[in-house]
């Protein structure tokens, strides 16, 4: 029994041994890839902070996939993939055009055409410029990148992973999706009778201090949706906020002032952690639907209360990673 038992010690001893030699080469393939996770719509949304009067910088991570270091200098060439975005359009809104992610143009961004990955290093990052003044949120825009074949390395062939179709989504104090189940929309003279409820509303920014929303169930799923932009300009003395549109056939009309306040209120469990609260009081306006229906307008009143959370994490120094979107 003790010959068998030494011998099976020195043939595990032998495996074990074997299976450290395969970690020593590598297991898979020196791919490159964006890190650039996808969400439920297939996209990567970047949140980045709305700045009027700069660039605001959003560095975009790019490895080299293996179990082993990368063992050379490689020079990653990276560029713009107008036809991956269109492939996805077609493919995910067929005939509903006005569904369809916009491609950002030139005027709002800027990016290098390469980045280097030195040898014994696995990922480096792009840095991409973004100057977003006056950039219109009614359209969802989408900046399509892609790692190009070149010599010295290979793109990883999964399309997730090579190409990224970067959701753009700037931000400032008072953006985001509020909870709606506190706003009641009406047909207006049947205030007291049934509501419509929305159970959430995105306010997208305008400016630093200004964000838009739809007027009443209106969303970015409606075709005729940036006829009722709804303006919302938040006063950081006053805490009132000025509703407004652009649109006179809507018949915007505000019936009383609306104020917000904001208050941060630290998490009992996690002390780094921040909940902001952002709530806009007293809502009250009435606006007409004049597309809906064919040759007929329905007016409509909106009364009730917004609220938003944000969680911020306090020990992350970057703003755009520290709230947990």
């Amino acid at each position: 029994m003790k010959k068998i038992a030494a011998f099976l010690s020195v043939l595990f001893l032998l495996g074990s041994i074997a299976c450290n030699k395969d970690w020593v080469s590598e297991q898979f393939k020196h791919y490159v890839s964006f890190k650039a996770p996808i969400n439920g719509d297939d996209v990567t949304p970047i949140h980045i902070r709305y700045k009027p009067d700069g660039a605001v910088n959003y560095q975009l991570p790019v490895i080299v996939s293996g179990s082993t270091n990368n063992d050379n200098d490689l020079l990653v060439h990276i560029g713009v993939d107008s036809d991956t975005l269109i492939a996805f359009n077609n493919a995910n809104f067929q005939n509903r055009t006005d569904l369809y992610y916009k491609e950002l143009t030139s005027q709002y961004f800027t990016i290098p055409g390469t980045v280097s990955i030195p040898k014994e290093a696995n990922t480096n990052t792009i840095n991409i410029g973004f100057s977003l003044k006056n950039i219109d949120l009614v359209n969802k825009w989408i900046l399509p990148l892609t790692i190009q074949p070149s010599d010295g390395y290979t793109p990883n062939p999964r399309r997730n992973y090579s190409k990224a179709l970067l959701r753009i989504v700037p931000f400032n104090d008072y953006s985001g999706v509020y909870s709606g189940t506190a706003l009641k929309i009406y047909l207006k003279g049947e205030e007291n009778g049934s509501a419509i409820v929305k159970s959430e509303i995105e306010a997208y920014v305008v400016d630093e201090n200004s964000v838009f929303f739809y007027a009443g169930t209106v969303d970015e799923n409606k075709t005729d949706r940036r006829y009722y932009k709804v303006y919302a300009h938040f006063d950081d003395q006053t805490k009132e906020v000025t509703l407004r549109s652009d649109n006179p056939s809507m018949k915007l009309n505000v019936n009383q002032k609306i104020y917000y306040t904001v208050e941060d209120v630290k998490d009992e469990l996690q002390p780094y952690l921040v909940h902001r609260y952002v709530t806009i009081n007293n809502i009250d306006y009435n606006f007409t639907d004049y597309t809906s229906a064919a040759n007929a307008s329905i007016d409509y009143t909106v009364r009730g209360s917004l609220i938003m959370e944000r969680k911020i994490n306090t020990q992350i120094p970057d703003e755009d990673q520290a709230i947990q979107w």
